[in-house]
């Protein structure tokens, strides 16, 4: 089950399609998702999440908090809709594709893929440009 949460009123509702295209994602690299919740917020909120509970006193976009055992998904997800709009005028990308990207880039996490090596950062965006052609047109 995947589940979207709006704890930033202007969010962009994301849709049933996003759903399936996450679950897509999980059943290409079988792996089922048994719990998956995203929560959409702003960067003041992300931003004491990760004071708290990562020590960080940094803006980020995402915060994934992973409770997988192997392929069985289980995970809160944070998603700072403030840096994905930032991000996008950044990397010149709609709002929509800087979204997708983060929001899939913290499932491939809870799938075991990691970047904090350059190897392994390389990994990680070969695999988020894969399964960003999986969505719908």
């Amino acid at each position: 089950m995947i589940e979207f949460e709006y704890q930033k009123s202007d969010a962009d509702p994301i849709g049933d399609e996003t759903k399936r295209w996450l679950l897509d994602v999980a059943a290409s690299e079988d792996a089922e998702v048994l719990n998956l919740s995203y929560v959409f917020c702003d960067d003041d909120y992300l931003l004491e999440l990760n004071k708290q509970f990562l020590n960080h006193d940094t803006y980020t976009d995402v915060i994934c908090f992973d409770d997988s055992l192997g392929k069985s998904i289980r995970a809160e997800v944070y998603v700072s809709v403030d840096r994905v709009r930032e991000n996008a005028l950044t990397y010149r990308v709609t709002e929509m594709d800087e979204l997708h990207r983060v929001m899939v880039h913290a499932l491939l996490h809870c799938l075991g893929y990691r970047d904090k090596s350059k190897a392994d950062s390389l990994l990680m965006r070969q695999r988020e440009d894969s399964a960003l052609k999986l969505r719908p047109a």
